[in-house]
């Protein structure tokens, strides 16, 4: 079975995480099948960068997000965006807003 999870990576004490297509069975940092995004929980607000087409690809071939990765989608509302697409609705569309979610919560640059 394929699960949509965290890898992560960085300094100890600095993780930030890879989201990550993996078979259930590969340990939390092995084997993977692709790279679906980066989620830093360390940022002010946390980042995250994901290729929502290729989630939903998974997603809709039947890889499951686990627990973490469920709660960081539906915070930026990948989750009620996919609902969307199984209903019909066009992924350039979604991706399209999806962006823009993703932008309204990147942190402000000082100047």
């Amino acid at each position: 079975m394929v699960r949509i999870r965290l890898r992560r990576i960085g300094l100890k004490g600095q993780p930030s995480y890879r989201i990550v297509a993996a078979e259930k069975e590969n340990a939390r940092d092995g084997r993977f099948l692709e790279i679906l995004g980066h989620y830093n929980p360390r940022n002010d607000p946390s980042t995250l960068t994901v290729k929502e087409d290729r989630i939903y690809h998974w997603m809709k071939n039947g890889a499951q997000p686990t627990e973490s990765v469920e709660q960081i989608f539906k915070s930026a509302g990948i989750l009620d965006r996919f609902e969307r697409f199984k209903k019909g609705e066009a992924v350039e569309t979604l991706v399209a807003e999806g962006a823009e979610a993703i932008a309204k919560r990147a942190p402000k640059k000082a100047k």
